[in-house]
């Protein structure tokens, strides 16, 4: 099948879904052009910063287009296209887009509380210790994933210790992000004294980003992954104290018309070249590397379909920047939309590098997409280093730009989770574990000892775990609605689907961590190879963890629906 034709009808349908269906529901629950947001009646100038729409547009989408549309949609191809595009149509229009406006609507109207202080109010107290406790371990699984994905991406070299052939453009783009840093904070500050908007926001903007990636190219830094885990790690401990307005809101506006000329270049490449879907259309219900279709499909299409952790992005750093509640629809619906889109292309670019009698491209799933793209630059003059170099920026680009705003999320995680009302005279240790440097080292160094299981090791455990995050938010989003007295009805399927993947995929999870550590512990491992403690680290962590996340979020669960239950239709209205 022609990739131009399965890029035309996915359009077609979440655009027709935004137009129509994200705008019933915007009807449906209301929206209140008039009423004064969080972002303006608590602005202080860190996290409360009353911000424009589109701006605000560009933070939600750099935050939540991760690793998930690129890495989730190629990796399940294995099962053939078909399916995948049908979950990522289905799942982004009826589950994602559903997830993450109802997150930031709930917020919005909540005074900008995130998605743990809503289950306290609606779910109860345990409810959100449990909660908070299940985003932190969360948020240290995506740090892992996405930091050992970043650090790999940049790396220039190999096991054997030698330069690897693209050293040279590994380096330019880790020097590119580097620079980006460095614009992002010069431009928040210029941002702060004149307070630009609209076009001259965009000049500045394209002006750092050419900038960036002429010094990057011409001077390369070339060093090991353990290197560029360490500058990784310090980039986001700085992303998660300093200021909105100061790194995060500039640097995701630059990434922002980045991932814009990412995405055209791939839109035009398939428009132009029109290269076949070379991958089946279907293999079966049961794939020897992945295993079967349910629950595998839904919980390795993470983000381009349904995510939990853009609902911490909605509720966490969105909600306390919307300036009017008009905005809600685009940030909270259409960036979700947009990242669906993204995943169908990136499901495209796969099935054209793809052999002709459908053997997949070699590679990981990152370096399949970018040089996929890249090669679509080249049809247009653009020199290959050039086109290499930006594509390597932009797949790691979407890593960091998830990074940055899970080590927020994570450190408010444990504020919150340590946090009482009166934290004036609470006890000291309260007090050191509510400290903004204190809470995002330690969020930091758990994610760093996870590092140590590797990507491709957690990244099953990532699925699943944020996938019954985005169910226990939709449990809660159930609550909120009835007791404000409106429709919910739209959030039982998801609700109830998303419950019964995430729980069996979790519990394959734990079985199959079961049996490598069993099989490692009854076997002689071969000198060299590895050990029997490199094997508990790697099955041991993600054994604890599963189990973790199981508890938890059968706990959460249970109070979710006490709550239900026992909650009065417009009861919140009337009192």
């Amino acid at each position: 099948m022609n990739t131009l034709v399965i890029v035309l009808i996915a359009a077609v349908c979440l655009f027709g879904a935004y137009t129509l269906y994200g705008r019933w529901l915007a009807n449906k629950w209301g929206i209140d052009p008039t009423a004064k947001t969080p972002a303006v009646v608590h602005e202080d100038g860190r996290d409360y910063v009353p911000t424009n729409g589109w701006t605000v547009f560009a933070h939600q989408f750099s935050s939540i287009a991760g690793a998930g549309p690129v890495t989730g949609a190629i990796q399940a191809a294995a099962f053939g296209w078909l399916p995948v595009l049908l979950w990522v149509l289905l799942g982004g229009i009826f589950f994602g887009a559903v997830t993450d406006f109802g997150a930031l609507y709930a917020s919005v109207k909540n005074d900008g509380k995130s998605m743990g202080m809503l289950i306290e109010k609606y779910i109860g107290k345990t409810g959100r210790k449990l909660f908070l406790l299940f985003c932190w371990l969360f948020c240290g699984i995506v740090i892992a994933a996405f930091a050992d994905m970043v650090a790999g991406t940049f790396n220039a070299y190999g096991a054997d210790g030698a330069l690897v052939d693209a050293a040279q453009t590994n380096g330019a783009a880790g020097m590119v992000s580097i620079m980006f840093m460095v614009f992002a904070v010069v431009f928040g500050l210029i941002q702060k004294k004149f307070n630009f908007s609209g076009w001259k926001e965009s000049v500045i903007s394209i002006v750092f980003i050419v900038l960036s990636f002429v010094i990057g190219a011409n001077l390369p830094i070339i060093l090991g992954k353990a290197a560029w885990s360490y500058i990784t790690f310090v980039y986001i401990f700085f992303a998660a104290v300093l200021p909105m307005w100061l790194l995060k809101q500039p640097r995701d506006h630059m990434t922002t018309f980045m991932f814009v000329a990412m995405i055209a270049g791939a839109v035009v490449g398939l428009v132009v070249a029109h290269p076949t879907m070379n991958l089946p259309v279907y293999t079966g219900f049961t794939n020897e590397k992945l295993g079967t279709m349910f629950p595998i499909l839904f919980v390795t299409v993470a983000c381009g379909a349904v995510s939990g952790f853009h609902s911490l992005v909605s509720s966490g750093t969105s909600s306390k920047t919307v300036e009017n509640e008009k905005d809600m629809l685009k940030v909270g619906y259409g960036a979700m939309i947009l990242e669906s889109l993204l995943a169908v292309l990136a499901l495209c670019v796969a099935g054209a590098a793809a052999a002709a009698d459908g053997t997949p491209a070699a590679g990981t799933p990152f370096q399949i997409f970018s040089r996929g793209v890249a090669g679509f630059f080249e049809m247009f003059g653009v020199p290959a280093y050039a086109a290499t170099v930006f594509m390597t920026m932009c797949v790691s680009a979407l890593a960091l730009t998830s990074l940055d705003a899970v080590a927020r999320i994570g450190r408010m995680s444990f504020q919150e989770l340590f946090s009482v009302d009166d934290m004036e005279h609470a006890e000291g240790w309260r007090k050191l574990f509510c400290n903004v440097y204190f809470s995002t080292f330690l969020t930091l160094a758990f994610g760093f000892l996870l590092t140590k299981i590797g990507y491709a090791n957690i990244w099953p455990l990532f699925g699943s775990a944020n996938q019954l995050l985005s169910a226990l938010v939709l449990a809660t989003l159930c609550v909120f609605l009835k007791v404000t007295g409106r429709s919910n009805k739209m959030l039982f399927p998801p609700l109830i689907i998303m419950l019964c993947v995430t729980f069996t995929a979790l519990v394959q999870r734990l079985i199959a961590m079961v049996k490598a550590i069993s099989t490692a512990a009854s076997v002689s491992i071969p000198a060299g190879e590895t050990t029997w403690g490199a094997v508990f680290i790697a099955n041991g962590l993600q054994l604890i963890l599963a189990v973790l996340l199981i508890v938890l979020g059968l706990n959460i669960v249970f109070h979710s629906f006490s709550a239900y239950k026992k909650a009065e239709h417009n009861s919140e209205a009337k009192i």
